[in-house]
């Protein structure tokens, strides 16, 4: 998947494998994958940046009067579906967004991660490196195919089958995503029943964003496969652990690891601590883009192993940032409060600018906190300097709107119709009367 392709080997593959219909796939700003299909006989037509829609009918693109927009794919990002039929093939390029004078639109959050890839470049840096860890939940599908709340199995951490009845679903979407490319490192059953991880090899940020996508797809593809429903819904079930996407991170100079120091405090370097700094100073900002649901803070609160105070740690799990034990080339700190819902474009993007303006700007990290941030009081947080996260999504996007330094990562185009989709998606659930509140109140009041 790493390899410069050519359009040459592209029309070679695709007669090799019998490809018939192609996908021209691109993200919108909540960070759902959209597709148009066309035959194979359209395919130079595409390949020539000629394939037009109407973006007016995407969420967080343009009004109708300005509709027109232009696919531009992504020679790279080709790959063939191992699922689709023998008779036919279907193959897919990732597309970039552009307006009609050739120009990249604004509101396209692949090309805004590019953006701000460049601005890393100009500060000396050759990659941004990522490796994620999502995680998902398997539910049973009824007999009309949609999704129950049953869950397929009872196992937990690291268990095995029989406990774990996803094993054998896991396993088909690893063998597709290795057929695919994908580097797999491991696969296992995670803390809460029905809930499982597969972790794949780290890249920089735009194929690791592209890479997040195809892996969503294929989830929830080879699942209902298996008569079960995929889901990256942060907290689907009460009572349990929710789902991440813990994200690692490191900027490389070529292939020098800048976090990387041998004689560095912990063996991190100047830039490492300064990258820290940058996340904690923007971590109430940018949450509501790495956490960008109404769900999403069910899942950020004690007790879950999910991290809800701003603090950084070399080993301890509780705090925002820990810094796991690799070093050399494998040196990174890892965010652990991101969720599979967050746009993986826009994550990237605010991440970024949050660590870079520590490093921009030689900011300190404070002192780590090495102690369980769980049994601590709000007074002996706020002695150690530890911050809550935004406890709704509605007190998120008000941090969000004072950062001057997240908001432009986003561009004004991204966050004012991410603010928008978003105030209306609290307004929905804070004026929902829900289940919770008939139980509590309808009889006692």
């Amino acid at each position: 998947m790493s390899s410069k392709l050519t359009r040459e080997e592209i029309l070679k593959r695709i007669k090799e494998e019998n490809v018939k219909f192609i996908r021209l796939q691109f993200t919108d700003l909540l960070g759902t994958i959209k597709n148009v299909e066309i035959p194979l006989s359209q395919l130079d037509k595409a390949l020539d940046n000629e394939m037009a829609f109407d973006g007016s009918s995407i969420e967080g693109f343009v009004r109708i009067e300005e509709s027109d927009m232009k696919l531009y794919p992504d020679l790279d990002t080709f790959l063939v579906f191992p699922w689709t039929s023998e008779k036919g093939k279907v193959a897919r390029f990732i597309c970039d967004i552009y307006k009609p004078d050739g120009t990249p639109f604004e509101g396209c959050p692949r090309y805004n991660l590019k953006r701000n890839l460049k601005k890393m470049e100009e500060l000396g840096f050759t990659a941004f490196n990522i490796g994620t860890e999502p995680e998902f939940f398997l539910f049973k599908l009824d007999e009309k195919g949609e999704p129950t709340l049953e869950l397929n199995d009872k196992g937990g951490y690291f268990d095995l089958a029989p406990t774990d009845l996803g094993e054998n679903c896991r396993r088909d979407i690893v063998l597709e995503l290795e057929e695919m490319g994908f580097e797999v490192e491991a696969s296992h059953h995670e803390v809460a029943p029905g809930q499982h991880e597969i972790d794949f090899k780290y890249a920089d940020a735009l194929k690791h964003a592209d890479d997040i996508q195809t892996f969503k797809l294929v989830v929830k593809t080879i699942a209902r496969k298996h008569g079960l429903h995929a889901t990256f819904m942060p907290k689907p079930l009460f009572g349990v652990n929710g789902s991440g996407m813990h994200t690692n991170m490191s900027l490389f100079k070529e292939k020098t690891n800048t976090f990387f120091d041998e004689n560095g405090p912990l063996q991190l370097s100047d830039t490492a601590y300064q990258f820290i700094a940058g996340i904690i100073k923007h971590a109430l900002n940018f949450t509501a883009v790495t956490n960008p649901t109404v769900n999403s803070y069910k899942r950020l609160v004690p007790g879950y192993e999910a991290p809800c105070y701003v603090a950084w740690s070399g080993s301890n799990r509780s705090p925002l940032i820990r810094v796991p034990a690799s070093r050399g080339l494998s040196t990174r700190i890892e965010v652990r409060s991101v969720d599979p819902s967050a746009n993986p474009y826009l994550a990237m993007s605010v991440l970024l600018a949050a660590g870079l303006d520590g490093v921009k700007n030689k900011l300190s990290a404070p002192k780590a906190v090495d102690r369980n941030i769980y049994i601590m009081d709000k007074q002996e947080r706020e002695a150690n300097g530890v911050q809550d996260l935004p406890a709704t999504l509605a007190e998120a996007l008000e941090e969000l709107k004072k950062d001057e330094i997240i908001v432009e990562s986003l561009g004004e185009h991204l966050f004012e119709h991410f603010i928008e989709a978003k105030e209306i998606e609290w307004d929905m659930f804070r004026t929902q009367v829900h289940p919770w509140e008939r139980d509590q109140y309808l009889q006692q009041y």
